[in-house]
């Protein structure tokens, strides 16, 4: 079978203006980069509000492995075969960063038969949206800094500074710096710091912005420092969100383009579910519901992040009502949590397969807290065998959910078929969708209610500095926001190496910090970073291009 690449570059893909024309958009609304991807205007964000609103599919995943779970192509396939049974279907994905891509995965477009193209764009720069959150971010940053340097007017405590540096590249060694050094010049010598850009709360900022004046408001909210006196400083005060919205206007407009089989698809913001919230837009999502009857989206790694903060955040905010879930799992993946080494995956193993089934049944029983309808999603390999495939499909039946044979990385669309007809089967039983917790909690209790219910911790231990922090947020009047918790994506706990489901461990909570123009406290547990390093051999080592600018190596 031909990479991902090469079939990415072997398609032929239809004009951005036909795709458009599937789903209503006029070609005025469309503003082209190239043939193959356009943005929507603002405008058909405005018109579309008053038409009904399709249903809404939340495609998750149980505990990533190295052996992979597929949960991009899922989504991308499961689009392409309700469009095979003629609904009329969109599917909403994440902007992959250059930071994975050239780093541990080399693209994040889907794979196989099920992707979204042009792959190599949409990996590489596509519309420069990250690019845009970098430069907002940083005109922030710079902002404060001259504030200090010009004579501090607003009494910032330079040891209280809350608000870093980001950039769009995994690079450790930018992780804790020093700045300012090099006499008066050059501004106040101070600790600093470093952020991957998707971890930036603009880029939240982003995602969940209704309009221009929404994300100008939710910008000015932002806490980049505290005043000696205590008191939180906000970009408001430093006059910096017109020129961030401004440097933000392109960005927010969603971005159009098509599945190998032609469905309409917007990719729009990119948040890491394991270090912010995961999901696309809420823009692209609420505007794509207007224009199609069926919805695709994901959120990222584990219904442990993504869909808990999708369910919890997203859905909270923007008062959207999914109609179903897709829970992603393969069978190496389930041997990997049953205690087989990555290199011994090939083998049948149906007992490796039944130990490893506790992680897939809790990501289960987690997604039905919410009230939803939940299909499980069998990713096949060549290697599965029927006994190892009989086995999940046991403890599906007694968990009382369908599993559908997922083989819409080889096959495209026409794999996804029995999956698509379980998912409809499911969203006819009806949805009771209600979030885990109420605003009216404390930080700490909705901390421990996620540790608790999805995680299955027995306990959450907090650090110091958290335990204080938490009481500021508290005390500051930030206790009624929901909280977004940074966790590592390999484990239900905080320990990347404890695979399977655990139950009864202790939680480890950090650090606390609010993202008052998000609307969330960011929670960091264990030792999870918000800038991730590269690995001994980068994905970036394999990618080239030739004469002709063709791109290999991207997976």
């Amino acid at each position: 079978m031909l990479s991902d690449i090469e079939i990415a570059q072997k398609a032929e893909m239809k004009p951005i203006q036909e795709i458009a024309e599937k789903v209503g958009i006029r070609p005025e609304e469309l503003e082209q980069y190239g043939p193959y991807k356009a943005k929507v205007s603002l405008a058909l964000t405005k018109r579309v509000k008053e038409q009904p609103e399709g249903k809404l599919i939340l495609v998750t995943a149980i505990s990533p492995t190295p052996a992979g779970e597929g949960k991009t192509t899922t989504t991308v396939g499961l689009g392409q075969a309700l469009a095979k049974l003629g609904k009329k279907v969109m599917i909403c994905l994440r902007e992959p960063s250059l930071g994975p891509c050239m780093g541990v995965k080399g693209g994040a477009a889907g794979g196989g038969y099920s992707q979204v193209v042009p792959m190599e764009d949409i990996n590489l720069h596509f519309t420069g949206d990250i690019h845009a959150v970098t430069a907002a971010h940083n005109l922030l940053s710079a902002m404060l800094d001259n504030h200090i340097q010009q004579g501090n007017a607003l009494n910032i405590d330079t040891r209280r500074i809350v608000w870093g540096r980001v950039l769009d590249m995994n690079d450790r060694v930018l992780r804790q710096i020093v700045v300012g050094l090099g006499g008066k010049a050059n501004g106040v010598p101070r600790e600093d710091s470093f952020q991957i850009s998707v971890a930036s709360e603009v880029m939240a900022i982003l995602c969940l912005a209704k309009d221009i004046s929404d994300l100008k408001a939710r910008l000015a909210r932002i806490v980049v420092a505290y005043s000696r006196d205590g008191k939180p400083v906000t970009a408001g005060d430093i006059h910096a969100q017109g020129a961030m919205a401004a440097l933000l206007k392109d960005a927010l407009k969603p971005n159009l383009v098509q599945t190998l089989e032609h469905v309409p698809a917007f990719i729009h913001g990119g948040p890491f579910a394991n270090i912010a919230h995961g999901c696309n837009t809420m823009l692209a999502t609420k505007t794509a519901l207007h224009l199609a009857d069926y919805v695709v989206t994901e959120a990222g790694f584990g219904a442990d992040l993504g869909a808990e903060k999708f369910l919890d955040i997203k859905c909270r905010f923007g008062d959207l009502h999914p109609a179903a879930a897709v829970l992603v799992a393969t069978i190496r993946a389930l041997k990997m949590h049953g205690g087989r080494p990555k290199n011994e995956l090939t083998e049948s193993d149906p007992e490796a397969v039944r130990r490893g089934l506790p992680n897939m049944l809790r990501h289960l029983a987690n997604l039905k807290k919410y009230g939803l309808p939940v299909v499980v999603a069998l990713n096949m390999f060549p290697s599965d065998t029927a006994e190892e495939k009989e086995v999940v499909e046991e403890a599906c039946r007694e968990a009382g959910v369908a599993v559908a044979e997922s083989r819409v990385f080889t096959d495209g669309g026409e794999g996804g078929i029995e999956l698509a007809q379980d998912v409809l089967a499911a969203i006819d039983q009806g949805s009771n969708y209600k979030p885990l917790y109420e605003d009216s909690l404390s930080l700490k209790e909705k901390i421990e209610k996620i540790a608790r219910e999805i995680y299955g911790a027995g306990d959450v231990q907090y650090d110091p500095t958290a335990e204080k922090e938490l009481q500021q947020l508290e005390d500051m009047g930030f206790g009624h926001m929901p909280v977004c918790m940074a966790k590592t994506q390999m484990s239900f706990t905080d320990d990347p190496t404890k695979m399977g489901a655990p139950t009864g461990f202790t939680l480890h909570v950090r650090e606390a910090r609010v993202s008052a123009g998000a609307g969330f406290v960011v929670v960091l547990n264990g030792k999870i970073m918000t800038m991730p390093g590269l690995p001994k051999h980068p994905a970036a080592e394999n990618i080239d291009v030739d004469d002709d600018g063709h791109i290999t190596g991207l997976f």
